[in-house]
């Protein structure tokens, strides 16, 4: 057994069933916990005040669960390349552990780190445990990487899993000469802290295991009948926890399939689609700037409309479905997953607005922000992504979808106020209330609430038009 290992935290803020923490207590005899918080993340392409608040809440609490157990969180601030080193160097440390990410910037990061440490004399072990499977294994019979979800599902349901580890009961003791260093505020990481006011969840390991005990307890057995539902949501919002590694994926799946039952394996399948999202981004790193699908690169014309982008943005599009969503979006950092394929389709198939700007948008509020998941889900809405499907099933019918997903009102009322009294048959489609009704709604159309800034059933036709021209070229 060696004297040392440095066991670098990145999306994998936990304790419980985390394969590098536990690889590295049984190898060696002390362990450093560590956290390199880097600019280029924090400030860079994918910058985003609100994850940030959200991810300074979640070192907040894994810090205090290391002191819990003897240790403790060192924090550095600066290139990982060179505060990995130093923090190894500085404690004698022989190896460094981490656990593996697909990104692009992740893996540009990790390839910098790893030569780093080998010029210094001192191992890097990368390990998995983000994802289900590792998302490198599955391939075709032809070994190709897979480009439809349902063969990947099918092909990672007989990869053998690894076990679910148990979390620490104990931890040795940081060397007492080691600066620990701190954690700093919002402010002085120039954090905004305007975005997000309502966060949907508390950041952290205890708050996310509180949650996923609730999930499993109450509402687990609804989730395939209830998933789309906007009005009861039936869904987990586990995803900021999943995506800051609160929560592991592998475990997840495990008590759910422990659990067992259709809600069960449906919440499974959802897993699931996170790996293949990561397979896919692993596989395509290209993905995060151009369509997976090499005919509509260049082929599709997107509209360059700042006043309906920002209208979108700001929940002010006149169609209560879209603007609920996009309000609850702004207000929590999160939204419910079948409001977010009728916001990203009505961007770009009503608007015509290139699905990238919906990406950035959403890159920047989402608490479950991530470049596979977002990327990953935005390509497929705007049809252009993997798990390809006929353009014309992805036009979304707001109104249809607010029929049958919110029927009773209470979402669309939740986030767009304006329109609390208006007559249920009127609520998906208010600009065709009389003006008799609008004022006894209190509700105005074009002053109170906006009229719809497109016409649905013609965005449609140009839709369909477009598409079919780029696919044909």
């Amino acid at each position: 057994m060696s004297a040392t290992a440095v066991v670098w935290f990145r999306r994998d803020l936990r304790l419980h069933d985390h394969p590098a923490l536990v690889a590295a207590l049984a190898d060696h005899e002390r362990t450093i916990p560590l956290y390199v918080l880097d600019d280029k993340l924090l400030h860079g392409r994918y910058a985003s005040p609100a994850r940030a608040r959200f991810l300074l809440g979640c070192l907040h609490t894994l810090d205090e669960d290391l002191r819990a157990l003897g240790s403790g969180l060192v924090i550095r601030h600066g290139a990982p390349e060179q505060e990995v080193v130093a923090v190894a160097q500085e404690t004698g440390a022989q190896t460094v552990l981490w656990t593996s990410d697909v990104a692009p910037y992740a893996r540009r990061r990790d390839r910098r780190v790893t030569e780093a440490l080998r010029d210094a004399a001192i191992e890097a072990q990368p390990h998995g445990g983000g994802y289900l499977v590792d998302p490198s294994r599955p391939r075709t019979q032809g070994g190709k990487p897979y480009a439809v979800f349902t063969p990947f599902w099918r092909a990672i349901a007989e990869v053998e899993r690894r076990p679910v580890h148990r979390a620490p009961t104990a931890l040795p003791p940081l060397p007492s000469s080691l600066r620990t260093g701190r954690l700093p505020s919002a402010e002085a990481l120039n954090i905004n802290n305007s975005e997000v006011p309502e966060p949907v969840v508390e950041p952290g390991e205890a708050a996310a295991r509180a949650a996923l005990e609730r999930w499993l307890r109450s509402a687990l057995d609804r989730y395939a009948e209830r998933h789309d539902a906007l009005s009861d949501p039936g869904t987990s919002v586990l995803s900021p926890y999943l995506r800051w590694g609160c929560l592991s994926a592998r475990e997840c799946e495990e008590r759910a399939q422990r659990h067992g039952g259709a809600g069960a394996a449906a919440f499974v399948r959802q897993l699931g689609w996170r790996d293949f999202y990561a397979h896919q981004l692993l596989m395509y790193p290209k993905n995060v700037g151009q369509e997976f699908q090499e005919r509509y690169r260049g082929s599709l014309r997107w509209a360059d409309d700042a006043e309906a982008l920002a209208a979108w943005k700001d929940g002010q599009t006149g169609y209560p479905l879209v603007d609920a969503g996009m309000r609850q979006l702004a207000r929590t950092g999160w939204m419910h997953n079948r409001a977010r394929l009728v916001v990203g389709s009505f961007l770009t198939k009503d608007l015509h607005i290139d699905w990238r700007e919906g990406e950035r948008h959403f890159a920047r509020l989402l608490l479950d922000g991530e470049p596979a998941q977002n990327n990953g889900n935005w390509q497929w809405i705007a049809s252009v992504g993997a798990d390809p499907a006929p353009y014309f099933r992805r036009l979304f019918n707001p109104m249809t979808q607010q029929r049958k997903f919110d029927p009773d009102g209470r979402y669309v009322r939740t986030w767009v106020p304006e329109l609390a009294n208006v007559p249920d048959g009127k609520l998906a489609e208010p600009w065709t209330m009389s003006d008799s009704e609008q004022a006894a709604a209190g509700c105005v159309i074009g002053t109170d609430y906006p009229a719809p800034i497109v016409d649905h059933a013609h965005e449609r036709e140009v839709a369909k038009r477009r598409y079919g021209a780029a696919a044909g070229r």
